[in-house]
């Protein structure tokens, strides 16, 4: 194996050598590399990929948590126009430079936001640490239209233009959220209406997921009357395998977690499966819990949905999950140009049952992570946008008027996900009702978010 892997080596070299030294044409030895070595990964699976520039930044940021920029979040409502602050970080560059939810970015060192892509302008507000940069701002003044999320909505109302040079720090960002914010930035782990039940949404396993979980829990260990968790996964892409295992063992007194299938590195064929099980210490372990998921949950996030419907501690309700079932190593290239993100392993619920789904598969095979009988519910294109629009507005730190976006409404009028899972938290023996006081649901549409 070893004298294949040098002599296919130096056949690629000769190839490169014969067409720097023959090619009628000056060539570019890297471009022809990254072209080769993209070629290669595609052989594999749709998983694997050689990673660089920006897209190798971004994927270090999400696992890490943190990059190096001024600390907004970014939403586009629509393609083309200029974006609109969803929420500044708190007592970030931006936060300290009186940027609010609704202001609206458009110029970044001079140059127009209007007709960037959401990834462009990131991309442009990103940087070094302690690097400035210049960020033209705009912000509505009047009562009917100050701070909204949607730009069409101002009509002549007048505005203030001003410029702010932000020096970029590093930005942590949070993967553990509530409910709705605080005044001081904070999560309100209970569910407004809903005075007995807590929500956590997890966005990412990155490598700050499990403390800020931890603290979560402890929060919530001091409410007495605390009937049931809702655990939201929905749209989770996943992250660190390591994150969602011990994610599972802070919920988990015994059992396993998950198995992993590999190669032995000795041989190259025979497999190895290999569980990783919980260790006793649970939090919570008396509380009901409901997990939500959909065609977005993946990867890591699908292996603590599945752990947990497996072991019996939680019920699973929404859409059935994204079905994948692969494990990523990320590894290092010697020079620093980029990173091989490469299949190394697959992982399987504790049944045994696989999470992934081959390209050649359909739904009657068994993959992903299904919601228990009665628990489904798919929601409509219009239904994700009006909750992406309302959640938007509850998780930004600092005043946004509601009036200006429509976005009211009791969580359960709202999102018809998380009202099925109170249901099935009062129909496990909760509180016959949970219920508070009714507000009139609210609707409205805007774009998906992105930090800088």
């Amino acid at each position: 194996m070893a004298r294949e892997q040098v002599a296919g080596g130096r056949r690629f070299g000769e190839v490169m050598k014969v067409i720097d030294s023959s090619y009628v044409d000056p060539v570019d030895d890297d471009a022809l590399f990254d072209v080769a070595v993209d070629a290669m990964m595609a052989q594999l699976d749709e998983h694997s990929a050689y990673i660089r520039g920006d897209d190798r930044d971004d994927l270090e940021a999400s696992l890490e948590q943190a990059f190096g920029g001024v600390g907004l979040e970014l939403a586009v409502d629509e393609p083309g126009s200029a974006p609109i602050v969803a929420s500044p970080v708190l007592d970030s560059p931006a936060w300290r430079g009186g940027i609010r939810a609704g202001d609206r970015i458009d110029t970044i060192d001079g140059q127009p936001t209007v007709g960037l892509s959401l990834r462009e302008i990131v991309v442009r507000l990103r940087g070094a640490v302690g690097d400035p940069v210049v960020v033209g701002v705009t912000r509505r003044l009047g009562d009917r239209a100050v701070r909204t999320l949607d730009p069409a909505v101002a009509g002549s109302t007048p505005e203030d233009r001003r410029e702010v040079t932000l020096v970029r720090e590093e930005i942590v960002t949070e993967s553990v959220l509530g409910d709705r914010r605080l005044d001081d930035g904070d999560w309100e782990w209970m569910i407004q209406g809903e005075p007995q039940v807590a929500i956590i949404r997890i966005t990412t396993f990155g490598e700050r997921t499990v403390d800020e979980l931890k603290r979560a829990l402890s929060d919530l260990e001091t409410h007495e009357d605390l009937r049931g968790i809702i655990l939201d996964l929905r749209g989770n892409p996943g992250g660190l395998l390591s994150a969602a295992v011990e994610t599972c063992d802070l919920l988990l007194d015994e059992g396993v977690i998950v198995y992993t299938r590999r190669r032995r590195a000795s041989s190259g064929e025979v497999e190895s499966i290999e569980p990783r099980r919980a260790t006793p210490g649970a939090m919570l372990t008396s509380v009901p819990i409901v997990v939500l998921v959909d065609g977005l949950t993946a990867s890591a996030a699908e292996i603590v949905a599945a752990c947990l419907q497996d072991a019996g501690r939680a019920v699973v309700a929404g859409s059935r999950t994204f079905g994948k079932g692969t494990v990523q190593s990320i590894v290092p290239l010697a020079d620093d140009r980029g990173l091989l993100k490469i299949t190394t392993s697959e992982y399987l619920r504790p049944s045994r049952d696989p999470i992934h789904r081959h390209v050649d598969e359909g739904d009657q095979v068994v993959w992903g992570v299904a919601p228990d009988p009665g628990l489904e519910y798919t929601p409509t294109a219009e239904s994700l946008s009006r909750i992406a629009a309302w959640r938007r507005v509850r998780d930004a730190i600092g005043p946004v008027p509601v009036a200006s976006t429509g976005a009211t409404g009791l969580p359960r009028d709202v999102d018809p996900v998380l009202a099925i899972g109170l249901r099935s938290l009062r129909g496990a023996g909760g509180d016959p009702d949970l219920r508070g006081e009714e507000e009139t649901p609210g609707h409205d549409d805007d774009a998906a978010g992105a930090d800088a």
